[in-house]
């Protein structure tokens, strides 16, 4: 009789568990890379301030420091 308690308890907890897995990988959403310009770098001083800087300018600009 006990035996049946302690089964029954940890088929639901693996139930349960099965259960949180299962709606965490529908719920998530996908992210959209590049959305928005996000991978650009903005340039925050100077007179290019606010706009999209190229890689290439950040490249040089890093060889300048």
């Amino acid at each position: 009789m006990r035996d049946n308690k302690s089964i029954i308890s940890f088929a639901q907890q693996l139930a349960k568990r099965q259960k949180e897995l299962e709606l965490q990988r529908s719920l998530k959403k996908e992210v959209n890379i590049g959305a928005n310009g996000t991978r650009d770098y903005i340039i925050k001083k100077g007179l290019n301030k606010g706009k999209k800087a190229k890689w290439q300018l950040l490249k040089e600009l890093h060889t300048l420091d």
